[in-house]
């Protein structure tokens, strides 16, 4: 006596018998298997071995990874690697239909196995089961854990080890992950990179722009630098300078419109806009509020011979909140520092402090005490690349800069290297992280910028697609990432699971970037370029 029974869409059923036999069949020597279809291929996976059946959920793609690797899913706050089933058998890949699931199977831990579709739950008797090797599939027979002898005239079905298939090309997959991430420190806070080389020469600022003007804060002054949500909850009967109140992990934080304070024309809000959190003491904890701007350009040290005083004209005329005025680029480009303080003084932004400081305060008294105990909370600056976020821990990061209309290659230097640009009197060598990563690369557009990382001591720059925000995050939203390869394993360990948000951010290890042969090159190359 058998038994079969159709599965539904959302997952494994639970069946029902028509006799007393014990369902699972094994006093019968009988095993139940749920059967799926890759192509015109039926295949098979033990009902042990399967914890539940979905629908393809979004995934995040993972560079350095086999080319079997869908990416990794948000499953209920699990990070789960997807794999496309064809692609380990060695068929032609297909686009995914209405009827294509994932098989989620225990592989060590969870991997999900993309098929075209699954079909039913059946049981087996043991006699009906030929090892692999004595019957003619369209599988290498090495993959099978054996074949299901049709009756009547039905089709073949070849049995699958989950476990088995997945290790040719993930070897590692379930296997512990390398714990060498550093924790961030807080942006205000972090004077330089991990070598202790903090340039005592000038002030490093976060420059940003409003109506096509360029103003900066003093990166002392920025907490943190986030998206503008969808919802704002507006405020009634505050001053129109006061966009409203946003939830920030948990507590209240105002938006104040620097474009409303400035008294320039408005703008519609959209994916450009960032949120600048910046504070001030407010007896014995900070307040914050968030300055909502057009876009963040970059992060950089600004020479103290740049910064000149505001000429009395400007403070005659009311201009609040300009400390100083850089000049860069021997006087082309014009920076005004903003100073927060000053902004705090401000009657729109006292009202939104004095509406809301309570919560504000509180959120910020939080933030404080969570950097030790269980909810310590960690820093990243995140930058995107082929419509992926990727993540690199604050302290690595000395600054952000626009990427130039040219760079120099420097000869009988390594093909990694994409040139070489003169930071400041200094040579910065220049890497193309697309090219890094095995990615395709792009042409250059006024969104990329270059990340610029202090590598034990040698100052290197990474070109990114654009860059996203600076992030706090709870340190328990940082977890291992499945081991997919050696080299993934060693960049990229761990993600950044935001699981309300159903967003997932790749986290890179910065010491990794380069090997050491490679980070010797790039010494070299500088060296011969200030040689030269």
């Amino acid at each position: 006596m058998g038994q079969t029974t159709t599965i539904p869409p959302g997952g494994v059923p639970q069946n029902s018998w028509d006799g007393e036999a014990d369902p699972t069949g094994e006093e019968r020597g009988a095993r139940q298997y749920v059967t799926c279809f890759v192509g015109a291929e039926c295949f098979a996976f033990p009902m042990e071995s399967v914890l539940e059946i979905i629908r393809l959920p979004k995934t995040v793609r993972v560079p350095l990874a086999p080319n079997s690797l869908d990416g990794l899913a948000n499953l209920r706050g699990t990070v789960l690697p997807v794999v496309e089933l064809s692609i380990l058998l060695g068929f032609p890949e297909k686009e995914p239909t209405d009827a294509t699931r994932v098989v989620v199977a225990d592989c060590s831990r969870p991997v999900g196995l993309v098929v075209d579709r699954v079909e039913r739950v059946i049981t087996v008797e043991a006699e009906r089961i030929e090892p692999a090797e004595e019957v003619a599939t369209a599988v290498d027979s090495d993959l099978l854990a054996g074949v299901i002898k049709p009756e009547a005239g039905g089709a073949l079905i070849q049995l699958l080890d989950a476990h088995t298939l997945v290790a040719r090309d993930f070897a590692s997959l379930g296997g512990p992950c390398d714990s060498r991430l550093s924790l961030g420190t807080s942006m205000a806070g972090r004077a330089a990179g991990p070598a202790g080389e903090a340039e005592a020469d000038g002030r490093q600022l976060v420059s940003f722009e409003l109506d096509g003007e360029e103003y900066a804060f003093d990166i002392a002054e920025v907490q943190e630098i986030v998206r503008v949500p969808d919802e704002i909850s507006r405020v009634p009967g505050a001053r129109e300078h006061v966009l409203g109140i946003i939830d920030l992990r948990g507590g209240v934080l105002p938006l104040v419109s620097l474009r409303r304070l400035f008294g320039l024309v408005e703008a519609p809000l959209g994916e450009h806009n960032r949120i600048l959190v910046v504070g001030r003491a407010g007896g014995e904890r900070k307040i914050t509020v968030g300055m909502v701007v057009d876009r963040v350009h970059e992060v950089f040290q600004a020479p103290s011979g740049a910064l000149d005083e505001v000429p009395k004209l400007l403070e005659k005329q009311g201009v609040d909140g300009v400390q100083a005025l850089c000049r860069l680029e021997g006087g082309k480009r014009l920076v005004s520092l903003l100073s927060a303080e000053a902004l705090f003084q401000h009657a729109a932004v006292r009202e939104a402090v004095e509406a809301h400081g309570e919560d504000s305060v509180r959120a910020s008294g939080r933030s404080s005490a969570s950097r030790t105990g269980e909810d310590e909370e960690t820093q990243f600056v995140v930058f995107r690349l082929a419509a992926q976020e990727y993540g690199v821990g604050i302290e690595w990061v000395q600054e952000i800069i626009w990427v130039p209309d040219k760079m120099s290659r420097v000869p009988k230097t390594p093909e990694f290297i994409e040139g070489v640009v003169n930071l400041r009197g200094s040579v910065l060598p220049v890497v193309d992280m697309r090219a890094r990563f095995g990615l395709e690369r792009m042409e250059r557009n006024d969104r990329q910028r270059i990340l610029v990382l202090n590598l034990d001591g040698t100052r290197t720059g990474f070109v990114v697609d654009a860059m996203s925000e600076v992030l706090r995050v709870p340190a328990r939203a940082v977890e291992d990432a499945p081991r997919l390869s050696e080299d993934q394993a060693r960049i990229m360990a761990r993600v950044v699971n935001l699981k309300e948000q159903g967003r997932m951010i790749q986290v890179i290890e910065a010491r990794e970037l380069l090997e050491a042969d490679e980070r010797e090159a790039v010494a070299l190359a500088v060296s011969d370029e200030a040689a030269a």
